[in-house]
């Protein structure tokens, strides 16, 4: 007697939690500060449709409930990958080109938790689709049967549904004056989707005319570059080096000083220093992005563009350099496998993590300290007799996530050797586990990464630097939100220093900034207008028309 009481109990409590499945992802939200209890106080007009789309024969319901359930659960995943993409990289996932990302994010978490934290990530991930996908399937399914056997009432709650989502869009009803009590951001959500999804699709034909579209590309080599003659002109992209960085109020007391201090310090030894702004096409991440973006003159926004860049044969800085006779070199030392792109760049030499000479620990993503590769940088190009005349890209990466741990600054460059003596002080340094628990340090710690690494790039420039040399270096994008602060913007700075004054009268008109810190009102160009500024600046007249 006691289990036939228990079964109707059992069947109405699972008909409601059915029922609460579907209304909470109806109304699961893609932005984490908007997922609160307020925020499910909502009419979804989803719920109205959903039901009329049930009230079908049974054979088509459950075709019908099967792929509602399977599409549902789809868009509460995406809008999770919302979540994380906006806390990381400002903005939302995009199904049709950021899976490559995904394998950044591995690594972030093998070089933050351990290779095994990272697995068990995974499996726990996996794990959690399939739970998503099943019960989003198994609450429409049972919704379906019980409007199957009560189609008279269905048919009255749907049409109640939509009377009253109706009633509260009319009349703008909010509960916290901000989100509409009338929703519908499930189909909005979806069709948002679908239109970025047809909008990457359509982007390749764009690109591919963009690509073709390049008022330097039949330009004779003999008028390009000719002011920078005898010059060796290195290109550095300090990671993550934002304009939060500089303007932050939690950053900018522990930066701006540093900054200006190592500006007096290049004056001192005879340098000038021009300071601007540029956005870049990417946020918290996706350096390639923006490097591809300040080589081409072209809007490198995603992987898709990427791709199709790197297989046409669009003129890039290094390629004019190339052409120019200069010896082209790469230092990568955060890349750890072949780099096939380097052909497409147009660099006489690679040199990465594998043939550096490191002997040292990593510093959790960084496979070397940046004051060990500048200091490499003299053995295998700069300080070499009978060279060449150099352009170099050289990404410096110590300031990459997770900002754990940091280098120490050694004053004595000659006692940096192989990497050895780094061994201390990766051992003893700040964990990234024990800092990403403490989600106030994490902005402290990033602003101490960037004080390392520009610190160490401009004694580099003071202590070897010569009459001769051109440093322009620059952040590849923000860093991510946590540090950066909500509502960042894309842009970066950008310093050009030079002994050579004629170098900084050739770009006069840009109206950069002195010193090491661009103003709040000094211009601002995107990334991809850099390579023709630069060519114009810097090549004759002709090529500038």
């Amino acid at each position: 007697m006691q289990r036939f009481f228990a079964r109707p109990a059992i069947a109405r409590f699972l008909n409601v939690l059915a029922g609460f499945i579907v209304f909470a992802a109806l109304i699961f939200p893609n932005v984490i500060e908007r997922l609160t209890p307020t925020g499910f106080l909502r009419i979804p007009v989803e719920g109205a449709f959903l039901i009329a789309l049930l009230l079908v024969p049974p054979r088509p319901r459950r075709i019908a409930g099967i792929v509602s359930g399977v599409v549902l659960g789809l868009l509460v995943i995406e809008k999770c990958l919302d979540m994380g993409f906006f806390a990381e990289l400002n903005r939302p996932f995009d199904p049709v080109l950021d899976w490559v990302l995904f394998d950044d994010a591995y690594h972030f978490v093998v070089d933050s938790y351990g290779r095994a934290a990272a697995i068990g990530a995974i499996v726990a991930i996996l794990a959690l689709v399939a739970g998503i996908l099943a019960l989003t399937t198994w609450a429409v399914l049972r919704i379906g049967g019980l409007i199957g056997r009560n189609q008279r009432r269905s048919l009255i709650a749907a049409g109640g549904i939509a009377v009253a989502w109706a009633a509260t869009f009319a009349l703008g009803a909010s509960i916290t004056g901000a989100v509409p009590v009338a929703a519908r951001s499930t189909a909005t959500y979806a069709w948002d989707r679908a239109h970025q999804a047809r909008a990457g699709l359509r982007d390749e034909a764009e690109f591919a005319k963009e690509v073709k579209q390049d008022a330097f590309a039949n330009v004779p080599a003999d008028q390009m570059l000719t002011a920078l003659k005898g010059k060796d002109v290195i290109f550095t992209f300090v990671e993550s080096y934002g304009r939060s960085a500089i303007e932050h109020p939690a950053l900018a007391p522990m930066i701006d000083p540093v900054l200006d201090k190592l500006t007096a310090q290049l004056n001192a030894a005879g340098y000038n220093e021009r300071s601007g702004w540029l956005a870049s096409p990417t946020f918290g991440g996706g350096s390639w992005l923006a490097h591809s973006t300040f080589e081409s003159g072209l809007w490198i926004n995603n992987q898709q563009r990427y791709r199709n860049l790197v297989s046409s044969n669009r003129l890039t800085l290094t390629r004019a350099f190339h052409n120019q006779d200069f010896r082209t070199v790469s230092v990568m030392p955060g890349a750890t496998a072949a780099w096939p792109e380097g052909a497409f760049y147009g660099y006489d030499q690679v040199w990465d993590s594998r043939n550096l000479g490191y002997q040292g620990p990593k510093f959790s993503w960084a496979p070397m300290p940046d004051q060990y590769t500048l200091k490499q940088l003299n053995t295998i190009e700069y300080k070499k007799p009978d060279r060449k005349n150099l352009m170099i890209e050289m990404p410096l990466v110590s300031s990459h996530t997770p900002w754990a741990p940091i280098p120490d600054y050694l004053d004595d460059w000659d006692s940096i050797g192989d990497g050895s003596i780094y061994a201390p002080m990766a051992a003893d340094g700040k964990k990234p586990k024990a800092l990403w628990a403490d989600p106030k340090q994490v902005r402290p710690e990033y602003g101490k990464s960037i004080v390392y690494s520009v610190t160490s790039l401009v004694n580099w420039i003071t202590k070897y630097g010569d009459d001769n040399l051109v440093m322009v270096f620059l952040g590849d994008h923000q860093p991510s939100p946590i540090a950066s602060g909500a509502g960042a913007s894309h842009d970066v700075p950008i310093t050009i220093v030079s002994k050579d004054k004629a170098v900084m009268e050739h770009i006069a008109d840009w109206q950069w900034a002195e010193g090491l810190r661009p103003h709040g009102d000094t211009p601002e160009w995107p990334m991809n207008a850099f390579r023709d500024r630069f060519f114009t600046a810097f090549g004759t007249k002709a090529a500038a028309s």
